[in-house]
């Protein structure tokens, strides 16, 4: 879960985007923009990072309502374009040159309201089985990574908990077993 003062700063920074966007008075882009900068310096300093990365990871003020994000699961990101399914075929494609079939959305997360590393974004997480379509090819590095490989639930690696966490894995095996009756949600 994260922090109330992370929650505010966001906050902050997502009504000076909203406004930025449908300002039309001078005097209300340049207050607009005066909280952007507040919400910055606030993010910066709860992350302990120069501003310049906040402002380079949020973006310019006023590129439109302020919405959260997706953050589309197979264990991939969302390429602009491209469906859920089309981005979870391709990266996972990339990644580890197997091929899969997605059947199933089975878990919507927000993000701030798990057990997930504090992120200056907001996120939905959406959650996808896959099944592998040609079980004879074996899985292995792509373009986009070092290493790949299937692990059993109780050999997991370590974890990068800003994107992951054990109870995100533990949710994928109790749908593989049939363990789910619906999809999850918060």
């Amino acid at each position: 879960m994260e922090s109330n003062w992370l929650a505010y700063a966001k906050r902050v920074q997502s009504i000076a985007d909203t406004g930025m966007t449908f300002a039309t008075d001078e005097f209300d882009k340049e207050r607009y923009q005066e909280l952007a900068n507040i919400g910055n310096r606030m993010l910066a300093d709860l992350g302990n990072v120069p501003i310049e990365r906040i402002e380079n990871l949020l973006g310019a003020v006023g590129k439109g309502y302020a919405d959260v994000w997706a953050d589309v699961w197979a264990d991939v990101w969302a390429d602009v374009g491209l469906s859920a399914a089309q981005n979870i075929r391709k990266e996972i494609s990339e990644e580890t040159q197997i091929d899969v079939r997605v059947t199933t959305l089975y878990a919507i997360k927000h993000k701030t309201q798990h057990d997930y590393d504090q992120d200056v974004r907001d996120f939905y997480k959406l959650f996808f089985f896959c099944e592998q379509i040609d079980k004879s090819i074996r899985v292995a590095p792509g373009m986009e990574g070092s290493d790949a490989q299937f692990f059993r639930l109780e050999d997991l690696p370590p974890l990068s908990t800003g994107r992951v966490n054990l109870n995100d894995i533990k949710t994928a095996f109790d749908f593989s077993a049939g363990k789910l009756a619906k999809v999850l949600f918060d």
